[in-house]
């Protein structure tokens, strides 16, 4: 997947996500996303840029209101009722790499 790197201008990047080119650009100086310099411009990780603007609370309200996050109903999970829960995912992983099944089943044959 890491061929298919989807990469952003901070103007671009800012339009995007409904905030200022100078808070992108503080982003950059504080080495919280990820970028690479093309012909002296800052081309920003669009999967970093995701990151970065949903851990922090200013940015994910201004994405919300103004940028992509208006526009993306399923980044608002209103009913925690189809929420998906994290503990369900690392159990069914554990317990499906861990082939309890085989002692059960010659459990049941005897």
């Amino acid at each position: 997947m890491s061929d298919n790197i989807i990469r952003l201008s901070v103007s671009e990047a800012a339009k995007l996500f409904g905030i200022s080119t100078q808070t992108i650009r503080r982003a950059i100086a504080a080495q919280e996303v990820g970028y690479v310099v093309v012909q002296n411009r800052y081309k920003l990780s669009f999967e970093s840029l995701v990151r970065w603007s949903q851990s922090t609370a200013h940015v994910r309200n201004k994405s919300n209101v103004r940028g992509i996050g208006q526009f993306v109903t399923q980044w608002r999970i209103r009913n925690r009722k189809f929420s998906p829960n994290p503990a369900l995912f690392s159990a069914k992983g554990g317990s499906a790499s861990g082939g309890d099944k085989k002692p059960d089943a010659t459990h049941e044959d005897t």
